[in-house]
């Protein structure tokens, strides 16, 4: 009979209830306050389901095994019991048998006074913790797990995504403009930033990196540099970056007014550009993966991705191409992206110093970017005949376009007659490039 003991509620508890919370209000943000749906929707109902206990979808099984020939002496677990990192399964006469995840016993497969050999399996634990797969090697047994495990972890969906990125990304704002490109550039400021703070609270050199790339406010190159780095913080710097970047028209504004003046917010920019050419869009993505690819080789797959889905809109002769990376594509990568970063914060991962740590220095990644793009724009209106509104430099967090349409809504409230979005788009396509780039360098310091 279907008893108590066998359902959900025997492992519920309050840390679950929290994070399911959190969940509801992030599709609450998503679907009444309509922030960024397609992310938050996805992400909060993935939340809801890795906190839901026994549903399985973000399991992973991980092998136990003996690190020494011996005989069982004790055994501390039984089958069902919930464990912590570090947990004491049971006792050989040659030294005690630690689980290095948090998890639950799912069976045990020696009892007291059997002989084991180094390397036999002690006992079979899941667990929804990530995990660097050439220390400890696990295998998903979830369906978000799967997806988790060979669309993220094998680095496939994230380089993909910028390659419909590329797609829906129209370089011409930027290329009529290139000072905007500097703009790009110094709102990268938050990721090096990010990353020394991060050194200074004692992270290691990998996470500190991993830590650091949110600051570029682009989930794919986080997923794809923490998946290579620092695997074990996957999921904090994931829901970190993707939640930051919804909720950008809250993060921007009081960054943008405590370095601004109303005077500054207010400069008018002429809303028209000059006409880029065919010939300069289609020659740009050429010329840049060149470049960009010999001076950082590791950013490859992610500037190589972005440039090709640019040439897919650009060229005029793929619009099959084109069409689909920038819609039913990049609809499925993102329900694939979102649900699983979702269902990496459970309760146990989630509810830990750390955890919370990385999530404060993402947001400060995010505030030193932004910061850093307004102080640039106004260093460079020192020398400038033609003024140009500070705020666009709040764009160069890439966050592409939201960014872009918080500056032009700020830019409207301050002077109605200003039209500042494809000025600020400018800056925010560069940011993409800068993130992609300095992704791409640390990968190529430590990867």
């Amino acid at each position: 009979m279907f008893g108590l003991l066998e359902s959900g509620f025997h492992y519920f508890w309050w840390g679950n209830a929290l994070m399911i919370a959190i969940g509801l209000g992030l599709i609450y943000l998503g679907i009444a306050r309509k922030m960024e749906p397609l992310l938050l929707v996805p992400i909060g109902f993935g939340i809801m389901l890795v906190n839901l206990p026994l549903g399985g979808m973000m399991d992973y099984e991980l092998l136990v095994r003996a690190p020494k020939a011996g005989i069982v002496m004790e055994t501390h677990k039984h089958e069902g019991e919930r464990l912590k990192r570090g947990a004491i399964i049971c006792t050989l006469d040659s030294g005690e048998v630690t689980v290095p995840v948090f998890g639950r016993i799912d069976s045990m497969r020696v009892s007291k006074g059997s002989s084991v050999k180094a390397g036999d399996v002690i006992a079979s634990v899941i667990t929804m913790e990530q995990t660097d797969q050439s220390e400890i090697p696990t295998r998903p047994r979830g369906l978000l797990s799967i997806i988790f495990q060979f669309g993220i972890m094998w680095q496939i969906l994230p380089p993909l995504m910028f390659l419909c990125l590329g797609a829906l990304t129209d370089f011409g704002p930027m290329l009529a403009n290139p000072k905007t490109l500097l703009l790009g550039a110094a709102a990268q400021f938050g990721v090096y930033f990010a990353f020394f703070l991060s050194l200074f609270f004692g992270f290691t050199l990998p996470e500190a990196c991993s830590i650091g790339i949110i600051g570029g406010a682009e989930g794919p190159t986080t997923i794809y540099v923490t998946s290579i780095l620092a695997p074990h913080i996957i999921g904090a710097t994931a829901v970190a970056c993707y939640s930051y970047m919804a909720l950008v028209p809250i993060i921007l504004p009081p960054v943008i007014k405590l370095l601004t003046t109303r005077k500054e917010r207010s400069i008018y920019m002429k809303p028209q550009l000059r006409k880029v050419s065919k010939r300069e869009k289609i020659l740009f993505p050429l010329i840049a993966t060149i470049i960009i690819i010999l001076f950082v080789p590791s950013s490859a797959p992610l500037i190589g991705c972005f440039m090709i889905g640019n040439l897919f809109r650009e060229s005029g002769v793929t619009e099959r191409l084109s069409a689909t990376s920038q819609t039913a594509f990049v609809d499925i990568l993102t329900i694939f992206l979102t649900l699983s970063i979702g269902a990496t914060m459970s309760a146990e991962i989630f509810l830990q110093s750390r955890t919370l740590l990385i999530l404060l220095l993402g947001v400060i990644a995010f505030a030193s970017a932004a910061a850093a793009g307004i102080i640039l724009a106004k260093i460079m209106n020192l020398f400038l005949t033609e003024k140009i509104n500070p705020m666009i430099g709040a764009a160069g967090v890439s966050a592409v376009p939201m960014s872009a349409r918080v500056v032009q809504v700020m830019g409207q409230k301050e002077n109605r007659q200003n039209f500042l979005l494809m000025h600020a788009m400018g800056p925010n396509v560069a940011g993409a490039i800068g993130a992609a780039i300095a992704g791409g360098v640390f990968l190529g310091i430590l990867g």
